[in-house]
């Protein structure tokens, strides 16, 4: 049984031995640095059925708990609160128990429901950017968080590669660039579709400018631009199967796709199962009709359906055009249906979407409800902030987008400048230190971003992200190689089982503390749905190493148990951050 809930039930039976009164439930709290303890009782709430001085209670509940609890070793009382002091022997139990369990921290695989976390779910007419980072970083990270929390997961993305945006790139390129190729220009296939959706943008700005020059007010411009009106009529066209549009579409989303591989595989993160909304967008069409059927939507004298959700405080949401052609919610609501049918098992999605899509996904979860699908309950909108750099903000039409490429690289150039200048690097290869300027640079772009709460907006700092100071992946990551360091000289040290006699010093206990939460945080992680509790935890835990590496000698121990101890703690504290941290999708290296 887990200690909390023996001195939960031991509390309630020391109130009822001693008061004879029953105590519903016990407040518990981490006993605060300056006093003497490691879990305090909180008292006052008991005055509710206890009639006392607060002080008196505390002092008669802990010389019952001293006496009936073996875990307990002594207790004070400040004011209303009793902090217990739980003996060295319970700590020295609990790390025998995990000293060489290669997966702690982690459920037991597939013990729970499975869910599809979305993310990434780019259009096919440029590359991905600072934004699609956060995104891809976040959905990877819940997703492999939630397979740590013992859900089976798939991830997936719907890559939205139709439409007018689509159409833009492939007309400006058949203008522009014909002939040009990702082999020819030297450029990653997304880099050089992009290329073409700014130049679309220029020229078509360009016309709106001689048009209104010409005597035309600027909407009328804007809408009867020629080269504007050229794109739709290659929509249509596409829509319509025309062999040369579609030709032409597949052989740039090739291009496309394959930069975005590429994207991929340097960022570290992986799918599943993708989804084309060339294949989805006719998807929903059926379920609304026979939604309109069962009196869920209503149809407008113009023949357009609806669904009517003023009565929960939102709108009217169009679910069909007047023409039967189905909008985005359709197909998110015939995506949805299509992936459970794909995985029957899923009972939950998480969709990782900006924080602007707020409403969208209100709507589309409480469509999915009122329609009568269980697993809608469990249906999650992870939305997230947007990421600023100090420069401000992005424009992908205008090509001032932050290109995720490009960051990455600037990252990892940016480490090798501060690693460089920290001057640690001698005997190593220029292999070995560009896979380890690439290991710090992807590391502290990751960490930066994912140790901020989802909800809240980035301002992301390259310089600051890297320093080798403070809560940054690079520290934690240079805390990690000092312990792999240790380990090293350490290697003549045996690791068995730790006496329970042995007295803990002070930072032995406190970083014992520290490692037994990993598993509770892994959980409450898991039902947040955010990586920044794993972050926050992993800076925590590296805290508390270097006080402890600080103030402690470890191979310097002339006590073998002691020295033991120390060796084996060291040893599980790194495994804990690389295993955290591959929660978050950073690498750790062994040597820095």
């Amino acid at each position: 049984m887990e200690l909390h809930k023996v001195l939960e039930q031991k509390v309630q039976e020391a109130v009822k031995s001693i008061f004879n009164v029953d105590l519903p439930t016990v407040e518990f709290q981490p006993t605060r640095k300056d006093f003497e303890g490691d879990i305090t009782v909180v008292v006052f709430p008991m005055l509710r059925v206890v009639k006392g001085n607060p002080v008196q209670i505390g002092n008669q509940i802990g010389e019952y708990l001293v006496e009936h609890v073996s875990e307990v070793s002594k207790f004070n009382v400040v004011k209303g609160f009793l902090n217990l002091v739980i003996a060295d022997s319970y700590y020295l139990d609990f790390f025998n128990a995990i000293m060489a369990d290669a997966t702690y921290g982690y459920a037991k695989v597939n013990s729970k429901d499975a869910v599809m976390v979305e993310y990434s779910s780019p259009n096919t007419n440029k590359p991905l950017h600072l934004g699609h980072i956060r995104n891809n970083l976040l959905g990877y990270s819940v997703a492999e968080i939630l397979k740590a929390a013992g859900h089976k997961v798939y991830k997936t993305q719907i890559i939205n590669d139709r439409g007018i945006h689509i159409c833009k790139s492939m007309l400006a390129w058949q203008k522009f660039g014909e002939g040009e190729t990702p082999e020819s220009s030297g450029l990653k296939g997304d880099h050089l579709v992009g290329k073409y959706y700014v130049a679309f943008d220029k020229a078509y700005k360009a016309e709106v400018q001689e048009l209104v020059a010409d005597g035309k007010d600027k909407a009328t411009a804007e809408k009867e631009a020629s080269i504007l009106i050229e794109a739709q009529e290659m929509l249509r066209k596409w829509e319509a199967g025309d062999n040369k549009v579609v030709m032409l579409w597949k052989k740039m989303n090739a291009w496309v796709y394959e930069g975005f591989d590429t994207t991929y595989k340097n960022m570290g993160v992986d799918f599943d199962k993708l989804y084309y909304e060339s294949n989805t967008y006719l998807l929903g069409r059926d379920v609304v009709k026979d939604g309109l059927e069962k009196g869920v939507f209503f149809k407008k004298e113009d023949g357009s359906v609806w669904i009517d959700l003023t009565d929960e405080g939102l709108d009217e949401k169009i679910v069909l055009r007047s023409d039967g052609t189905a909008v985005y919610m359709t197909q998110d609501i015939g995506t949805a249906i299509q992936r459970v049918t794909d995985f029957p098992d899923i009972n939950g999605m998480v969709y990782t979407v900006g924080n602007e899509q707020d409403y969208h996904f209100k709507v589309l979860f409480l469509i999915l409800k009122k329609l009568g699908y269980s697993w809608a309950e469990k249906l999650y909108h992870l939305s997230y902030g947007m990421v600023d750099l100090p420069s401000g903000k992005m424009k992908s039409r205008e090509g001032t987008v932050v290109d995720a490429d490009d960051l990455m690289d600037s990252m990892t150039a940016t480490a090798a400048s501060i690693s460089e200048d920290l001057g640690k690097l001698e005997g190593y290869s220029n292999e070995e230190k560009q896979q380890l300027y690439k290991t710090i640079g992807l590391g502290a772009l990751k960490y930066y971003i994912l140790k901020v709460d989802p909800k809240k907006r980035i301002l992301f700092n390259p310089e600051e992200s890297v320093d080798f100071q403070g809560n940054t992946g690079p520290f934690i990551q240079y805390t990690y190689a000092r312990i792999q360091s240790i380990l090293r000289k350490a290697s003549n040290v045996t690791l068995s089982g730790i006496e329970k006699s042995l007295e803990l010093h002070e930072k032995e206990k406190t970083l014992l503390k520290q490692l037994q939460i990993y598993p509770e945080t892994v959980q409450l992680a898991a039902e947040n749905y955010s990586p920044a509790l794993i972050a926050n935890y992993t800076y925590d835990l590296v805290k508390e190493f270097n006080s402890f590496y600080q103030q402690v000698s470890i191979l310097g121990e002339a006590d073998e148990q002691k020295k033991m101890l120390r060796v084996a703690l060291s040893k599980k504290v790194a495994r804990v951050i690389e295993s955290s941290f591959r929660l978050l999708g950073v690498a750790v290296p062994e040597r820095m």
